[in-house]
């Protein structure tokens, strides 16, 4: 595959046409990683490939991207308020204005192809570089699509996807199952438990759970953990515990009198942090069910009630179908979470059985088979 992969890349600097990647999306990290992934890939398969970012400015992108090392450019574009209907008032002239930042940024780039991994950006640069007949690639994450990729679909060349069932969104022969590219720091990880374990000053001898409410943190997640903080010191659990920034500082005044817990708004070294873990609380994004999938760890899963068409229960239920996670709503979150953490904790037989099933769903090279069909396509165009 990468000699394939390298021979397309060759021919492509022989016709002075080195790829040129604009890739569109963001707002949370279960845009961003994935981009960021698929970009690696495509440079490590094609090292000399140009590539730009398009992000909503404000956003998390507009950070996390040039920390990965990769150029992007902010448009001014939001997407639909489903709680506040006068906030969306000026969504038609966000719109009008984030095509003609977008119609500059592609005559200044001239992308050879424009991949869309979902969030605010994705549909004014994939719909204007559709009627400039530039090939767009979509990769959805989601087991539910999103009325925006439904529309781009028609005319991208391929569709990239989580699992099978999504023929209901999307033309069948356009459709490539791949799975979600994961961060290499994860999916490649060589941290064993008693290096992570000292990373966060814990004990590698004890059961740790780490709980992760998304890059930008879950507020019910949080409370429920905070209200039973004494609960895992009672059952000598240790608790990894990303909070996100809104919920920071209280989470760090409740923890200080508990040396088994550590606390942070965002952490950056995810590889330790699942070395580390035992089992895992998490929201049902379709990014952490693929890095649960990964890493093979049992979890415990809070699918966000908000999310545009349920999605996140959509992406919890095929893990519950498929006996690799548990789920509990968010409306039960406060009386159930913590007791269904601490159930599982205490029954091994279940943990490897999750663990087993999860894996299986997983798939590890999604970044390479993403990376290999879009440059195949390009060079062969």
């Amino acid at each position: 595959m990468k000699e394939t992969n390298i021979h397309s890349a060759q021919h492509l600097n022989r016709q002075n046409q080195l790829p040129r990647i604009l890739i569109a999306g963001g707002g949370t990290g279960g845009h961003i990683f994935p981009a960021i992934a698929i970009a690696n890939a495509i440079k490590t398969l094609a090292p000399a490939t140009e590539f730009l970012f398009i992000g909503a400015k404000g956003k998390m992108e507009m950070e996390k991207i040039p920390q990965a090392g990769y150029a992007i450019k902010g448009i001014d574009i939001a997407g639909f308020n489903r709680s506040s209907l006068l906030k969306n008032i000026g969504l038609p002239v966000k719109l009008v204005k984030s095509f003609i930042q977008v119609r500059k940024i592609i005559k200044a780039f001239q992308p050879t192809a424009v991949i869309g991994v979902g969030g605010y950006s994705t549909f004014p640069v994939l719909k204007y570089a559709q009627t400039k007949k530039i090939p767009t690639f979509i990769h959805e994450s989601n087991s539910f699509a999103g009325k925006a990729n439904m529309l781009l679909g028609k005319n991208a060349v391929k569709i990239f996807v989580a699992s099978g069932g999504m023929e209901k969104f999307f033309p069948a022969n356009k459709i490539m199952v791949t799975g979600n590219p994961v961060r290499s720091n994860i999916a490649q990880s060589k941290v064993d438990k008693l290096t992570a374990c000292g990373f966060f000053n814990l004990s590698a001898n004890k059961t740790t759970i780490l709980s992760i409410g998304g890059s930008l943190g879950a507020k019910s997640i949080n409370t429920a953990i905070q209200k039973n903080l004494e609960a895992f010191a009672k059952q000598d659990i240790q608790l990894i515990w990303q909070t996100g920034k809104p919920f920071a500082a209280e989470a760090k005044s409740a923890c200080t009198s508990y040396s088994n817990i550590y606390t942070s708004d965002f952490i950056q070294e995810m590889d330790y942090a699942f070395s580390a873990a035992d089992l895992v609380i998490s929201r049902a994004g379709a990014m952490a069910i693929a890095e649960l999938g990964v890493v093979g760890k049992p979890a415990v899963l809070v699918p966000y009630p908000f999310a545009a068409e349920d999605h996140q229960t959509a992406n919890a239920s095929y893990l519950v179908k498929h006996h690799a996670a548990i789920m509990v709503s968010d409306d039960k979150v406060q009386e159930a979470l913590v007791p269904a953490i601490l159930e599982l904790a205490a029954d091994t037989t279940k943990q490897t059985t999750m663990m087993q099933n999860i894996k299986k769903l997983a798939y590890p090279d999604a970044d390479i088979r993403i990376a290999t069909e879009i440059l195949n396509y390009i060079t062969s165009a």
